[in-house]
C-alpha cells in the first residue's frame, strides 16, 4: 500500500477548497438584490409604456410580486425572492408589451381612419 504523495495532498486540499468557495456562492445563499433590481427597473419600464392604463392586471401582478420579493429579501429567503423577482419580471414584461401593443393598435386604427376620411373625400370629388 502506498501512502500520499505531498502533491496529491496537496491537489486534494485545493479540490476541496474550491469545493468550499463554491459552496458559498450557491444561488442559494447570494442575496438577491440583483434580481429584485432588475425587477424593478422592469416593472417601472412597463408603468413608462403605459401599462397601469393598458395593462393594469398584468403590472397590479408584477408590482405584488415584486413587493412579495422585497419581503423575501428582507427575511433573507433569498430562493423565493428569486423566483417571486422572475415572476415579476415575467408579469411587467407581459405588461409592457401588452401596452405597446395597445398602442400600435390604436396608431394602425387612427391611420385606417385617417385613410377611410381621405377616400371619402375622393370619391365625392371626383364625383362633382
Amino acid at each position: 500500500m502506498t501512502h500520499p504523495t505531498l502533491t496529491q495532498l496537496s491537489r486534494l486540499a485545493c479540490a476541496g477548497a474550491v469545493l468550499a468557495l463554491a459552496a458559498c456562492t450557491s444561488p442559494e445563499k447570494a442575496p438577491a438584490t440583483a434580481d429584485v433590481a432588475v425587477t424593478r427597473n422592469a416593472v417601472e419600464n412597463a408603468v413608462s409604456a403605459g401599462a397601469a392604463e393598458l395593462a393594469p392586471m398584468e403590472i397590479n401582478a408584477a408590482r405584488e410580486k415584486m413587493v412579495r420579493a422585497n419581503a423575501a429579501l428582507a427575511a433573507r429567503d433569498y430562493t423565493l425572492a428569486r423566483d417571486l423577482a422572475a415572476q415579476a419580471q415575467a408579469d411587467a414584461r407581459l405588461a409592457q408589451s401588452k401596452s405597446r401593443s395597445a398602442k400600435a393598435t390604436a396608431a394602425a386604427d387612427a391611420l385606417n381612419n385617417d385613410l377611410r376620411v381621405l377616400r371619402e373625400e375622393l370619391d365625392r370629388a371626383n364625383t362633382k
